[in-house]
C-alpha cells in the first residue's frame, strides 16, 4: 500500500464539474492498493498517516500532528502509484489492487480514518477525478508498507 501525503492549505475533487469532496488545511492522501494489501496493512498504514507530524510548531519545527491543529482529510485511490516504469514508454499497472477487491479496502481505509479525524472527504473510486490542491511548504511525503516497519 502507498500514500502520497501532500500537506494542504486546501484542497478539492471533482468528478463531472462537481466538487465531490473538499477541505481546509489537512492532508490530501494518494491512496494506491497493490494487490496482496490487507486491512491489517491498511490500520497500520492509518495508525501512521494519522500520528504524522509534519505541521509547525511556534517554534517552526515539524512536531504536531492532524489532529494538533485540527486538520481535514481528502483521501483520492490512484491506481497509479503502482505503476511499473522499468521496461518500454507504456506503465503496466499488474501490481495495483484488482477493483474488486481495491474499492473495498479504499472505503475501509476511508470509514477508518472517520473514527480519527472529524472531517474526512474523498474522491469516487474509478471516476476520472480532478484534484486541485494548496500545496504548503510544498511538503509531500510518501509511505510505502513496503519499507515501513510497523
Amino acid at each position: 500500500m502507498r500514500f502520497v501525503i501532500q500537506r494542504v492549505s486546501s484542497a478539492s475533487v471533482k468528478v463531472c464539474d462537481s466538487v465531490i469532496g473538499s477541505i481546509e488545511k489537512g492532508f490530501l492522501v494518494l491512496i494506491g492498493i497493490e494487490q496482496e494489501d490487507t486491512t491489517q496493512v491498511a490500520d497500520k498504514m492509518i495508525k501512521k498517516l494519522v500520528g504524522m507530524r509534519i505541521f509547525e510548531d511556534e517554534n517552526g519545527k515539524t512536531n504536531l500532528s492532524l489532529a494538533d491543529v485540527g486538520g481535514e482529510l481528502l483521501l483520492i485511490s490512484q491506481f497509479t502509484l503502482y505503476a511499473d516504469c522499468k521496461k518500454g514508454n507504456r506503465p503496466s499497472f499488474i501490481r495495483a489492487g484488482r477493483p474488486d477487491m481495491a474499492e473495498p479496502l479504499y472505503e475501509y481505509i476511508i470509514e477508518e480514518c472517520k473514527k480519527q479525524v472529524p472531517v474526512v472527504q474523498c474522491g469516487s473510486f474509478g471516476a476520472d477525478m480532478k484534484v486541485s490542491l494548496l500545496n504548503d511548504g510544498p511538503f509531500t511525503i510518501i509511505l510505502d508498507s513496503a519499507e515501513i516497519i510497523f
